[in-house]
């Protein structure tokens, strides 16, 4: 098997590529896990789910193509010129909202139903809420973060953060957990029942 060879690839996900070269920005998701956010959105029919760190919208891209015609999905950024280009690309699609404000506030502010994923692709719900963030999955819902290998971006420092999110997620009674030294390294996590 080779996993190179990538299929089912989105089509808006080469006008946003294109565009996030355009632009120089320098933190889009790995190919790999927006294959992965493919397969496990797709697994959840009727899906509710949340991305944290809309970014350009590429992982956007891989989860709206999972979902199917009846889920619905929120994606959070606090940059004004990303939201600006995501909305571009997905404001004709009624199942996505994109909303621009600060994570850590719409985590603490929100009180809508649980979701079937998180994808937690930004430090709000990733490095800091953490337990709100989980305290938001259903049971049988699940929560991904990637980045979880050394990163050539990451500031002196950040590898004993990464290591206590590790630690706190094992810890956990609630969550069923995979460590996955592929891709850009992933954890997921699903809630037990």
């Amino acid at each position: 098997m080779k996993d190179s060879k990538i299929t089912g690839i989105p089509k808006t996900y080469s006008e946003i590529e294109r565009k996030s070269n355009e632009i120089g920005f320098t933190m889009p998701s790995d190919i790999y896990v927006g294959t992965l956010l493919k397969t496990l959105v797709s697994s959840k029919p009727k899906g509710h789910f949340l991305e944290l760190g809309t970014g350009i919208g590429l992982s956007l891209s891989w989860m709206v193509d999972g979902m199917d015609a009846e889920s619905k999905i929120t994606s959070i950024d606090n940059d004004p010129k990303l939201v600006a280009i995501a909305k571009s690309y997905f404001e004709q699609d009624k199942r996505v909202k994109i909303i621009g404000m600060d994570g850590t506030e719409w985590i603490k502010n929100y009180s809508g139903k649980a979701f079937d994923l998180i994808f937690a692709d930004a430090w709000p719900g990733k490095y800091s809420e953490i337990e709100e963030t989980l305290d938001l999955i259903k049971p049988g819902g699940i929560y991904i973060i990637d980045d979880m290998s050394v990163q050539p971006n990451w500031p002196d420092g950040h590898q004993e953060i990464v290591d206590q999110l590790i630690g706190y997620l094992e810890n956990r009674k609630d969550f069923n957990l995979t460590k996955m030294n592929w891709s850009t390294g992933i954890i997921i996590a699903t809630k037990k029942c």
